[in-house]
Parts: structure tokens; sequence; C-alpha cells
């Protein structure tokens, strides 16, 4: 059987034995899937300094007929995202992420539209983390055809425009919603319900990025006031 290739993007990274690791990646062709990469903990193994969190690659795998545990027998790497190894929200921001990308996908389906916004999320570097992660959702959820109809909702006029700007600005852009503590206190609960009724229950991570109202009067930017 021939070897499979596309980009992906390392999710989760476990030990299997003491020289072999678990590797699950979203991947643009085959979206989310597991590899196993054999002697990857091994000194000289050619997978050493490859295989971390977030990383981007290109990557080449052998299907296994057995099981959905996949052999990876490349992995060249394209983007490390550097600015999430030292930025502690942006990291909490990018697990958040992921585990809603992981209960909303199913294994071995392709999702390249989801695979391109987590591609933009990760590369965002400079973007205010609370404001990157609202406008996450909001792309997530029109992905997923459960965008929130914003005419109708209890949105005020000032929290409806920033939402729509977040919907449609690269998220590299989001700064330009203007986000004001009121408007995102109001965005944030209709996103969260959304959410919930999607998922029953939010991932832990959320609460930590944006908390309770007192969070984002602090954290909606991470610019200096302007004049």
């Amino acid at each position: 059987m021939n070897a499979e290739r596309t980009p992906g993007i390392v999710l989760r990274v476990r030990p299997l034995t003491e020289t072999s690791l678990i590797v699950h990646w979203l991947t643009e062709h085959h979206g989310r899937l597991a590899t196993v990469a054999r002697g990857a903990r091994r000194p000289k193994s050619p997978f050493r300094g490859k295989l971390d969190l977030y990383y981007e690659a290109d990557l080449s795998l052998q299907r296994s007929r057995r099981s959905d545990l996949h052999t990876l027998r490349e992995a060249v790497v394209r983007d490390l995202h550097p600015a999430l190894r030292t930025d502690l929200a942006r990291l909490r921001a990018a697990a958040y992420v992921t585990q809603l990308l992981e209960r909303t996908t199913e294994p071995e389906a392709p999702v390249p539209e989801l695979y391109a916004l987590l591609r933009e999320f990760l590369r965002a570097a400079a973007a205010p983390v609370v404001p990157l992660t609202l406008a996450f959702e909001l792309k997530l959820l029109a992905a997923l055809g459960l965008q929130p109809d914003l005419a109708r909702s209890r949105l005020g006029p000032a929290a409806q425009t920033a939402a729509r700007t977040l919907a449609a600005v690269p998220l590299a852009t989001v700064e330009s919603a203007r986000l004001e503590p009121g408007p995102a206190h109001e965005l944030t609960r209709l996103l969260r319900d959304c959410l919930t009724n999607e998922l029953g229950r939010l991932p832990r991570g959320r609460f930590d990025m944006v908390g309770g109202p007192e969070g984002f009067v602090e954290h909606v930017s991470d610019s200096p006031p302007r004049p």
C-alpha cells in the first residue's frame, strides 16, 4: 500500500512505548487521525524535534488495515508557531480551540475548511487572544451551519456590529472589530449558549481564558487604549 501525504497540525502527543509516540493530527485531506511514530523517542530518531504541539507539517503516513492508528513515515515541519511557546494565554487558547474541533468533528472525516481555520488561528500571533477566540467560535459555528441569527438575538447594536466584523475579517485582523467590554460580555454569552446547545458542555478552558465579566475588562484587547 502506498504512503499518503497531507499537510497536518499536531493536536496531541503521548507516549506509546519507551521509544515510540502516538501523534494526533488535524489534516487537510483526511481530517482528524492518529499515527504512531515508531522510534520517535530515540535520541537519533528522524522525528526528533518535529512532533510537538501545534507544529504544522507535511506528513507521510501508511494506512493500517486493522485499526485507526496509522504509521507515520515522515514529517517535514513547515511552521513551529513559536509565539505559542512564550505566551501562556495564547497556548491556553490553542488548547481550547483544539478541544472544540475534537468535539465537533468525526475521526477521519475530511474538514479542509476547519483545518484552514485552525491554521489561520495559530498564525494570528499578534491578535488579542479574547477577540481572536470569539472570532474562531463564530467562524466554527458558521462552518458547521450553526451560526447564530444575530438580528433575532438579544445582542445590542454594538455587539451585533462587532460580531459581524469578527465573523468576516481574517483572524489576524480581529482587532479591527474594536470589541469593547460591554459588547464583549454580550457576545460571549451568546456564543456560550450556542456552543452549549451543540456540545452539551463547553471545554473548561473557555472560562480560563475569557472568565466572567471582570476578566473581559482587562483582556478584551492586548493593545494600549486608543486616544
